[in-house]
């Protein structure tokens, strides 16, 4: 099958782009490379170009005879995206809502969303389950759950078979090692840990230490980007006798900042200053996945459930490349 991967130069796609390949698959990337990276698409085929562009897509699809798409090409900040909201809703709406037009156009109707947590909101209760309220708090939720209601109506007039599927904290380094996390500038938690346990960075930030936690910082779900791009293998799979998908990607097991921070010690071998300071507003003291639909539905299980192996991956990874990707 051949598959477009949008967004296949960022850490996601780039992983997902490998995987793809060594399962049998011919991917093709398209990226406008505004926040991916050229070398991290490898030997696949790529196509530099920007979603907004409506007939590069139509020949994109057309000239590779694509079969189905996946989508990783959003912005993903939540903190920017409440600076430049229109920014988010371009780029995160209209332009998925060009490539599903243009899918349309083009009798493609295979389609794998890379959705988020955010959609969630702060939540009532966890684990959060797929049917937990949406009830997104910024703009990048918000626009992530428009374009999953586009695809939702999209598929309820017989023109789309897609899943959706929620991550919670995409970490580590895939392909051996050889794919890593390169945002510039950074704003996860592993790979800032990680560039100060290197030096690159002077400390490491909490953002508040006072939380209903057992250590009072705050608790997140961690999944390494293999067992990630893994459950969109069985999505893909699983469309050809589902028109919809929905789906939880995450360990379903909560890791606090301290703990981070100290596994990140043990691993490096190093010590950095840790600087505690107040609370950022918004922040639920857990975020933890009900991942049992994913299991269940698609076979799907993780092979990297504990944090010192998704951080080793990534700390190998940032040690082989320390100014990121050459390009």
């Amino acid at each position: 099958m051949k598959v477009l991967v949008c967004g296949g130069a960022g850490y996601i796609g780039s992983n997902m782009t490998a995987m793809l390949a060594a399962a049998g698959f011919e991917p093709v990337v398209f990226d406008n490379l505004s926040t991916g990276h050229r070398s991290a698409v490898g030997s696949a085929e790529f196509v530099e170009g920007d979603l907004a562009d409506y007939e590069l897509l139509i020949k994109t699809l057309n000239k590779y005879k694509i079969e189905a798409v996946m989508h990783f090409a959003a912005f993903i900040e939540a903190g920017e995206s409440v600076r430049f909201p229109l920014k988010f809703y371009h780029n995160n709406v209209s332009n998925t809502q060009n490539l599903l037009l243009a899918m349309e156009s083009c009798g493609v109707d295979k389609f794998v969303f890379s959705s988020t947590a955010a959609v969630y909101g702060i939540p009532e209760k966890v684990p959060i389950t797929e049917d937990s309220p949406k009830q997104p708090i910024n703009p990048y939720g918000e626009t992530k759950l428009a374009a999953e209601r586009m695809c939702h109506h999209q598929s309820q007039a017989g023109k789309l078979r897609y899943a959706t599927l929620r991550y919670f904290n995409a970490s580590g380094a895939g392909a051996n090692g050889t794919l890593g996390e390169d945002h510039r500038p950074e704003s996860h938690l592993i790979p800032l840990i990680i560039k100060a346990a290197m030096g690159k960075n002077s400390e490491v930030q909490i953002y508040g230490t006072d939380y209903p936690t057992p250590d009072g910082t705050c608790i997140r779900d961690y999944i390494h980007i293999e067992d990630l791009c893994r459950a969109h293998l069985l999505a893909l799979e699983k469309l050809d006798r589902n028109s919809k998908l929905i789906y939880n990607l995450g360990n379903g097991q909560g890791y606090s900042v301290r703990q981070v921070i100290e596994t990140v010690k043990k691993v490096s071998g190093k010590d950095f200053k840790v600087l505690k300071i107040d609370r950022r507003p918004g922040d639920p003291p857990i975020l933890t996945s009900d991942a049992t639909k994913a299991r269940t539905e698609l076979g799907w299980k993780t092979e990297f459930p504990e944090l010192e192996k998704i951080i080793a991956t990534a700390w190998h990874w940032h040690n082989e490349h320390p100014d990121g990707y050459p390009d």
